[in-house]
């Protein structure tokens, strides 16, 4: 109940009305990580409850923060278009962007991400953390919840589900959209060259490709559809398998821009010519798809807009507050350049 007595409420009287310290008051007053949601609410409850009002106004939610964003590796152009996206949006919202890499120059991880990082990452103020095509432990999950630190995953390798928040784009119909491009073109063998088995946005433009050739009658052929990683070595290897086939097929859907690249690869080493010979489909639309040869029809994911809500989300999450919707699939399309033909 409020004060009618004329004396101001403190800050220990909201702390022992909220059963918590005064120091985490003062954090949630200020808009400081390191309190979750729960406690967060239940103190501004207690504020109500006996009248406490700041003497200079009321300061939650305060300044944005600081939000650390982790990355499997930045070597590959979709980390780049996703980070632009994260310093635009931190940029737009007054935050700043603390950066890292699991796996520096693409090899061996050598961050690790457990409970004890992310207890330091609060301790330095950190107001939430945005990790991107990585996996998270259901105890780091529940570490983050318990420590206040807003969590959004990009294009996540967990399954999906409601205790973790996601952006990404509408992967299962971009594997449509690439499908049905090379079908209206005349082509029935279609490859498939994916990213690894337990990437989500992987398994989802697989199951596009699938959907398409059912739909129009093909039957999906389990030799033209494999998996690997993201990587171009990873597209060369994967083409290479492809046209080794006693009956190879006459184009092949990438499941990335970087695999497409690989493929492209393989077919100059073999003197083919695409689209004359072979037609490549990628899918991001990243920094130099424009300047292969020739350049690459792709399937467009807003990776820029991935990073902007993905830093978004991170700074609700942080205030306590819950987001729209935990699964955020922005939409693609898709993009007809050069290097898709009738076989």
């Amino acid at each position: 109940m409020a004060r009618t007595n004329g004396t101001r409420a403190t800050l220990d009287a909201v702390a022992t009305a909220a059963g918590v310290s005064k120091a985490t008051v003062s954090k949630v007053l200020n808009g400081r990580p390191g309190v979750s949601g729960e406690t967060r609410e239940r103190v501004r409850e207690a504020m109500r409850r006996v009248g406490y009002s700041p003497t200079v106004g009321p300061r939650d939610p305060a300044p944005a923060g600081s939000v650390q964003v982790v990355f499997d590796t930045l070597v590959n152009p979709y980390a780049v278009h996703v980070l632009d996206g994260v310093l635009a949006g931190a940029e737009e919202l007054g935050a700043e962007v603390v950066t890292s890499v699991l796996r520096p120059n693409g090899g061996a991880r050598t961050t690790p991400v457990g409970p004890a990082w992310l207890e330091q990452l609060s301790a330095r103020g950190r107001a939430g953390l945005i990790l991107v095509t990585s996996e998270l432990t259901a105890e780091e999950i529940a570490a983050c919840r318990r420590l206040g630190l807003g969590l959004v995953v990009v294009d996540p390798l967990n399954p999906l589900d409601e205790n973790l928040v996601s952006v990404g784009a509408t992967n299962w119909a971009g594997g449509v959209q690439a499908t049905e491009h090379l079908l209206s073109l005349g082509h029935r063998r279609i490859g498939y060259a994916g990213g690894p088995a337990r990437s989500v946005p992987a398994r989802e433009r697989l199951h596009g490709y699938r959907e398409a050739l059912e739909s129009a009658g093909v039957p999906p052929a389990p030799e033209l559809a494999l998996l690997d990683s993201f990587q171009p070595d990873a597209g060369r290897r994967m083409a290479d398998t492809l046209l080794d086939l006693a009956d190879p097929p006459t184009a092949v859907f990438a499941g990335s821009d970087s695999i497409a690249m690989g493929v492209l690869a393989a077919a100059r080493a073999r003197g083919l010519r695409v689209p004359g010979e072979l037609s490549v489909v990628g899918f991001d639309d990243t920094y130099g798809t424009l300047w292969t040869d020739p350049p690459l029809t792709t399937v467009h994911q807003p990776l820029r807009d991935m990073g902007r809500v993905a830093v978004r989300t991170t700074l609700l999450l942080a205030r306590g507050e819950k987001p729209d919707s935990h699964h955020v699939q922005l939409a693609t399309r898709l993009l007809v350049r050069g290097s898709t033909a009738p076989p």
